[in-house]
């Protein structure tokens, strides 16, 4: 084949680029369901799909249509955006920057771009406990250094260095470092990040 300008060379790329993001896909697909110990009869019952069209998408024998993408991501209990992620995984450091707050310092240790978020945290012992609040999700922290109270609802808990705690952010919660500074390393989803990282509020 001989190219005649750039157009075709350009139109080539982009048939190729389109080509790695649909074995991807196809690759996401099968591992997707080995992992979940489904056979292509378990899939096909979930997504409504035949399993011999299963069969044909992972093999690359049929064109993944986006209604069978849609079908596909909801049986494998995935979103569209992580079965077409092509981001390349080069750059795996993540390098915190710190971000000040009152009575605390946060670290955040994952890329704002997933639905779960990771913080290291600073806590300052503060003479006045916090107002509890409330928000939608589901919160965890690991107690790397010194004491954390955690107010949760009616009940004042310590967690001690190498402790772990893991609630439901809508009974009303605070925590605070008890004595001396502390650090936590803290997991939790969006309302969470919004709630901890770019509030006040405890």
């Amino acid at each position: 084949m001989v190219l005649q300008n750039s157009q075709d060379t350009a139109r080539l790329t982009d048939m190729s680029d389109l080509d790695d993001i649909e074995r991807l896909v196809r690759t996401r697909i099968r591992s997707l369901r080995t992992a979940f110990g489904w056979s292509l009869d378990d899939l096909a019952e979930r997504s409504n799909l035949s399993a011999s069209t299963i069969s044909r998408i992972e093999n690359g024998k049929r064109s993944i249509g986006l209604d069978v993408l849609v079908a596909l991501a909801a049986a494998l209990q995935v979103d569209m955006d992580a079965l077409l992620d092509v981001r390349r995984d080069d750059d795996v450091v993540i390098r915190p920057v710190p971000t000040t707050h009152p009575n605390r310092t946060t670290w955040l240790l994952s890329r704002p771009t997933g639905n779960t978020y990771a913080v290291k945290m600073r806590l300052e012992p503060v003479p006045h406990r916090g107002e509890p609040g409330v928000h939608p999700g589901h919160d965890w922290f690991f107690v790397l250094e010194g004491r954390v109270m955690l107010v949760l609802g009616d009940r004042e808990i310590v967690v001690e260095t190498g402790e772990a705690a893991e609630f439901g952010t809508m009974t009303p919660h605070s925590f605070w470092a008890i004595d001396e500074p502390a650090e936590v390393i803290m997991v939790f989803d969006r309302d969470g990040q919004r709630a901890h990282v770019h509030s006040d509020a405890g």
